[in-house]
């Protein structure tokens, strides 16, 4: 099977955030089941684009801001056009992680141009839109996600959303989870040194304040830990910078900058506990792939798989508030069979839930369903 997926965005800091890390995973499981892949999208980085990542091979164009101020929406290469237009040529499967933006506009247009059956997903970017940009970019963007075979979601909550900005004409809704390559072999526990993680876009929604001010109480109770955090900048550092100074804290919390993905695993696996603050997240690859590399989770109860990480045991799931993830942290890291526990548990989900074999059976499934 010709497998071509079209992302947005491949970059160094890995500033497109989990869409990226799907197609990869999916990829990268589809490579090793003997098809044929590839991925197209644009690519930022300080050296040139590689030609693989992984199993992976690239097919990408410098990113250019053709609507400034537009952040993601507005990135495009004129010569990106040619390349899907050549890649879904003879592709078996035409699958676009669709968001509102140039990228996935112009391929769901070549896609239709081409008669191609297509599978879109949206991971959570594309729900109800009322400003006049949005209203403007629609008139051409919903008709063309309508020719959609199907649209991959993760929750009920993502399709309601999506049903509402596409309307009741929609792409029938496809549950398809998030996964992530489980360990190899079974690794004897460690203990780790005294390090918090949060790695994740310094975006609003994932609440990067909230991490310095449950690091602010966790250090009065525990002097030694130490509190790092990743991820690209999407406006937040200089308020994280002058709360971090106004709390005291320039010795004990440091920001490292966003992180490409090998970089990601090693920081994962030396961080004793990782917290994810984030509120409303449909499905966080950052948590899954925490839990891979046996590393204790802390994240809040709107996250939409805390439910099954607390009712295994995998995760200690909080209200959200920097007092109630600064107890869990403190528990944590003054309780080394609590975090063994936590990581032995987390390393079972990810194997017998949030494998990515799982996740390629059932896409290997919508495949042959969908658009053989």
């Amino acid at each position: 099977m010709r497998v071509v997926h079209v992302v947005t965005l491949v970059s160094d800091d890995g500033a497109f955030g989990g869409p990226t890390s799907v197609a990869l995973g999916q990829l990268q499981e589809f490579a090793a089941r003997g098809h044929t892949v590839t991925l197209l999208s644009l690519w930022r980085g300080r050296s040139r684009a590689p030609a693989r990542i992984g199993s992976v091979p690239l097919r990408s164009r410098p990113a250019r801001s053709l609507i400034p101020g537009q952040g993601f929406l507005g990135l495009m290469h004129p010569l990106l056009v040619r390349d899907i237009w050549r890649a879904t040529k003879d592709a078996d499967v035409v699958h676009i992680h669709a968001g509102r933006d140039l990228v996935s506009l112009t391929a769901l247009v070549l896609a239709v141009l081409r008669r191609k059956r297509f599978i879109v997903q949206t991971h959570g970017m594309v729900e109800p839109r009322h400003t006049t940009a949005a209203r403007l970019f629609d008139r051409a963007y919903m008709p063309l996600l309508r020719r959609a075979r199907g649209c991959l979601v993760l929750t009920e909550v993502e399709g309601r959303a999506l049903v509402e900005a596409v309307g009741p004409d929609g792409p029938p809704l496809l549950p398809l989870p998030n996964g992530v390559r489980p360990p190899t072999g079974r690794e004897e526990w460690e203990p780790r040194g005294r390090e918090v993680l949060f790695l994740a876009r310094l975006h609003p929604r994932k609440r990067p304040e909230a991490f310095v001010e449950m690091a602010a109480l966790v250090h009065k109770e525990v002097a030694d830990a130490r509190f790092k955090l990743h991820g690209s900048d999407e406006g937040l550092l200089p308020v994280l910078r002058e709360l971090i100074a106004a709390r005291g804290l320039e010795k004990v919390v440091s920001y490292g900058g966003a992180l490409e993905p090998a970089a990601a695993v090693r920081a994962y696996a030396k961080a004793s506990v990782y917290v994810l603050p984030s509120v409303n997240e449909p499905f966080p690859m950052t948590v899954l792939e925490a839990l891979a590399a046996g590393t204790p989770v802390v994240c809040t109860d709107s996250c939409a798989i805390a439910g099954e990480l607390a009712r295994r045991g995998a995760a200690i799931v909080t209200d959200g508030s920097p007092e109630a993830m600064a107890d869990a942290v403190c528990d944590l890291l003054g309780d080394e069979d609590l975090r063994r526990s936590l990581a032995e548990a987390g390393r079972r989900a990810v194997e017998e839930v949030f494998s990515i074999r799982a996740v390629g059976d059932r896409l290997e499934e919508i495949y042959q369903k969908e658009i053989s």
